[in-house]
């Protein structure tokens, strides 16, 4: 029976496009004196183990950690850099994609996505002009703010409890005229009541998991899981111990996450957003990249159908990104 299992299991995860919402490669690539072509035994992904993996789509966040406060912009222009070099490094491997058609397309000649984000709105530094440039060098997704607060609002860490500023209502506009997706994870939860009360398409929230299951800030409460399933927005499951429950979680915190969220929201609204090398040790069982199809088998373990597991694993996102990125 568990032979049978795997081998079902292995068979969906390979026919599907599997899609990660969230990783900060892109910082510790330096740091850490790695390439993203080259297979190591530090960190959790580079290109030969998402193809291990079966990933397919993988999001690349520029994260503006703290200590460059001072100079946002700069940083993140440094980490789009990091990217696009990787990129020109590996054509045979990776794909630089911007809508759903060029996912599809390097899919459909064997190589992983890559779609670039950046992770803390501080980076425009007051300035709706400067998405328009960051749209040029290709990036299709802003998380508004990380933990802090900046011009756009509050963090979850923030200790006011206002939502938008006037500015970041302005940034929400300029993202969906552009086509460009919001995420709204690390957001206060008065910046996500306005976020999706205001925004046209909808939004993700790209690493973020269940606050009634783990009650961190950084997770999300049912009525704000309900509030992004009735957006057509999705919520990316994250393998970061703090939010799965702390100590040392398993595959099976990550599922329960899965299943409550499923519950609460509807499985349209579900999808993975690891946080690869953003956390020290990710829940046991899933490692690293290469270990995603131990999720589909954990999903299909739990009786989720064929036609579920394969939103959880990649097209709830995919719809997303559909109905956002032109």
């Amino acid at each position: 029976m568990v032979n049978q299992v795997h081998k079902r299991a292995a068979e969906l995860h390979r026919q599907s496009v599997v899609v990660d919402a969230h990783c900060d490669t892109l910082a510790v690539l330096p740091e850490q004196n790695r390439r993203l072509g080259q297979l190591t035994g530090r960190g959790h992904l580079d290109l030969p183990r998402l193809k291990m993996g079966g990933v397919k789509l993988q999001f690349f966040a520029a994260f503006i950690s703290p200590e460059y406060k001072q100079e946002p912009l700069k940083r993140a222009l440094e980490l789009v850099d990091i990217f696009l070099e990787e990129m020109a490094e590996n054509t045979k491997d990776v794909q630089h994609v911007k809508n759903l058609n060029e996912i599809y397309r390097a899919c459909n000649s064997g190589k992983v996505a890559a779609l670039l984000t950046v992770e803390g709105g501080e980076c425009l530094q007051g300035s709706t002009g400067v998405l328009g440039q960051l749209y040029i060098l290709g990036v299709r997704g802003l998380t508004l703010t990380w933990n802090n607060r900046n011009e756009l609002g509050n963090g979850v860490s923030a200790t006011e409890t206002t939502g938008l500023t006037a500015f970041g209502f302005n940034v929400v506009e300029e993202l969906n005229r552009l086509g460009v997706l919001i995420d709204v994870s690390h957001l206060s939860e008065e910046g996500y009541r306005d976020v999706l009360q205001y925004s046209s398409h909808p939004v993700i929230a790209s690493h973020s998991n269940c606050k009634a299951l783990c009650n961190h800030p950084r997770n999300l409460s049912d009525e704000q899981i309900r509030l992004l399933a009735e957006n057509g927005g999705v919520m990316g499951i994250t393998l970061v111990p703090d939010f799965l429950g702390g100590g040392t979680p398993s595959l099976k915190e990550v599922l329960d996450h899965i299943d409550h969220a499923a519950a609460v929201g509807g499985i349209d609204c579900v999808g993975l957003g690891s946080d690869f090398d953003g956390t020290g040790t990710p829940a046991i069982g899933l490692e690293d990249c290469s270990c995603w199809p131990a999720l589909t088998a954990g999903l299909i373990e739990r009786g989720y159908c064929d036609g579920d597991v394969k939103k959880i694993i990649g097209e709830n996102f995919l719809r997303v990104i559909g109905q956002v990125l032109k």
